[in-house]
């Protein structure tokens, strides 16, 4: 059969841009595995008939799945775990007098709504400070994928 070099090379880019139709892609595969390719198409045979070769290679080996971490590996954490926390309140013990401290312990609150006004401001400057910290973080990652898609035409 006989291929107008014009189609072949539309076929080309329309493949590399990935918008060719099955029926395209069987044309460029016949073309390019048939003895008579153009001398300038050349360097494409290889890719085609490579495609070709692999199509019909199967996987046959065996997979074995084995499991690193057993039940026991999982016990060992959680009774390591219990230990430190039991250790932890053995060396910490609550006495009447701490907890009295912690009473008398001034934990936020406001005689007037001034203060609390005021106090409630830089609570949410100081979040909003840290929210456009993220928000420019994000802008990089919205520069990258502007330019993925543009490299990879989405």
């Amino acid at each position: 059969m006989e291929w107008n070099d014009s189609v072949i090379k539309q076929l080309l880019e329309k493949y590399f841009d990935g918008t060719t139709t099955l029926e395209e892609e069987n044309v460029l595969r016949s073309y390019f595995t048939s003895p008579n390719v153009a001398p300038h198409l050349e360097s494409y045979r290889s890719l085609f008939v490579y495609f070709k070769q692999e199509q019909n290679v199967q996987f046959d080996q065996d997979i074995h799945w084995t499991s690193i971490r057993s039940k026991r590996y999982y016990w060992l954490i959680a009774a390591s775990v219990a230990i430190l926390i039991g250790v932890g309140t053995l060396f910490t013990p609550m006495t009447e007098q701490s907890t009295a401290e912690l009473a008398q312990t001034d934990l936020g609150t406001y005689t007037t709504p001034e203060e609390a006004y005021v106090a409630t401001q830089n609570a949410i400057a100081l979040m909003a400070g840290h929210l456009n910290t993220g928000i420019e973080s994000m802008e990089y990652l919205n520069e990258y994928e502007q330019s993925k898609n543009l490299i990879f035409k989405k």
